[in-house]
């Protein structure tokens, strides 16, 4: 069975900053892109940001230069470091792996995480 835990979530002041971090656990073999989506009350999910096997990044445009995303292929971990949070900002995380593979024969799955609620609030 593949887990992804996420931790690191909580309430932040404006202008402070979280690290989210988000292990996946289990039997995997490999695991192509692992990312950070979130989703505000009344909202859809969106893409926060998104890290690939060889370390290609992508970004949602609001988050720019506020966000940072890492892995640690070693330990199948990925990380959000967040800055200069808005209000705006406030919204369940979820990790996502992209293309898991549990062995060399499998096929690939999509796995999320359960949630990390993020606040941003004075």
């Amino acid at each position: 069975q593949v887990q992804l835990v996420e931790s690191g979530g909580g309430l932040v002041q404006p202008g402070g900053s979280l690290r989210l971090s988000c292990a996946a656990s289990g039997s995997i073999f490999s695991i192509n892109a692992m990312g950070w989506y979130r989703q505000a009350p009344g909202k859809q999910r969106e893409l926060v940001a998104i890290i690939g096997s060889s370390d290609s990044t992508n970004y949602a445009d609001s988050v720019k230069g506020r966000f940072t995303v890492s892995r640690d292929n070693a330990k199948n971990t990925v990380y959000l470091q967040m800055n200069s949070l808005k209000p705006g900002d406030t919204a369940v995380y979820y990790c996502n792996a992209d293309q898991l593979k549990v062995s060399y024969w499998a096929r690939p799955s999509n796995y999320w995480g359960q949630g990390t609620q993020v606040t941003v609030s004075s």
